[in-house]
């Protein structure tokens, strides 16, 4: 039988705010309450973000590969950061409207590309191509 872990608002928010640059503490807190993985917290204003999509939205490969190891979900603004082309034209040819979507803070998909890099170039080359 599973029990349900109990995490906690403040709990979710220390994780992703972690998530935006600090790995040890995400591996910490994780390690402590594995639930947090798939956990998003609300900004306000239905402004969600997962620690998965506060790693993409700030660059942070390192973090946002350690939560899709630990089994994370994949979305389009992390593989757009990652330079994930197949998986970002996949997504857009079964959701086109996906191309004018925002991530948290409405941060944009092009924006995502640009904060993956040189990695991410060949994304952010076709998500301009496409805008």
């Amino acid at each position: 039988m599973r029990t349900e872990e109990c995490i906690t608002t403040e709990l979710v928010r220390e994780f992703v705010m972690a998530a935006h640059g600090d790995l040890e503490k995400v591996q910490e807190l994780l390690a402590e309450s594995p639930s947090l993985l798939h956990a998003s917290y609300n900004w306000g204003g239905s402004d969600w973000e997962s620690a998965l999509g506060a790693a993409a939205h700030v660059g942070r490969k390192d973090i946002a590969l350690y939560l899709l190891e630990k089994g994370a979900r994949m979305d389009i603004f992390a593989a757009a950061m990652l330079g994930e082309l197949e998986v970002v034209q996949a997504i857009l040819v079964a959701q086109p409207e996906a191309l004018c979507a925002s991530g948290p803070h409405g941060i944009s998909l092009l924006q995502h590309a640009r904060m993956g890099g040189e990695k991410a170039q060949r994304v952010f080359e076709y998500l301009t191509a496409r805008s």
